[in-house]
């Protein structure tokens, strides 16, 4: 498989510093989170609203009119088709033995395709709690925040990767990378 990035980093930074720019422009910053907890929040208000109202944290998105398909979920719907429709184009789609699992985990971790979910998942869980705690998810610090020189999303981001690269090295510590 051809490993070469399809773009340059400098044209692939150039191209998302103009989407920022259209972005805010049309609508508001990206970002993603909230979209989830608007979810949530839908679900929680269906199913359990004496709870969902008692819940400090829920019941500040249980407003109806914010239960709708909107600017975020829009966002997460385009992340998935636009990675389907980019690894087409760019020729890179392709169909593996065994999906779920990378080839760089299977070769430290083994081929089992539950435990790459849980791992998965777990840290999906774990991101997303940490980006709601901070008030935003990787794209809404990483690419608004630290675009509009918010402190708060520079912390985040060095945050993030520091933790990353102490989970890494805890994971694959005396393994071949």
């Amino acid at each position: 498989m051809n490993q070469e990035p399809v773009l340059s980093w400098k044209v692939a930074g150039i191209a998302l510093g103009l989407l920022m720019i259209l972005a805010t422009a049309v609508a508001k910053p990206l970002g993603v989170s909230t979209a989830y907890v608007n979810t949530d929040a839908m679900v929680t208000h269906t199913i359990a609203p004496d709870k969902a109202e008692a819940n400090e944290y829920l019941s500040k998105y249980g407003e109806k009119n914010s239960w709708s398909i909107d600017y975020g979920w829009m966002l997460v719907i385009g992340i998935f088709f636009g990675a389907v429709v980019s690894s087409v184009v760019t020729k890179r789609f392709r169909a593996r033995q065994n999906p779920s699992v990378p080839d760089m985990w299977q070769q430290n971790f083994g081929s089992s395709s539950q435990k790459r979910w849980l791992h998965a998942f777990v840290g999906g869980v774990l991101l997303l709690f940490g980006a709601r705690l901070a008030g935003g998810c990787t794209s809404g610090h990483m690419m608004s925040g630290i675009s509009q020189l918010t402190v708060g999303s520079f912390v985040f981001g060095i945050a993030i990767f520091a933790s990353g690269i102490a989970t890494a090295k805890y994971l694959y510590r005396g393994k071949k990378l």
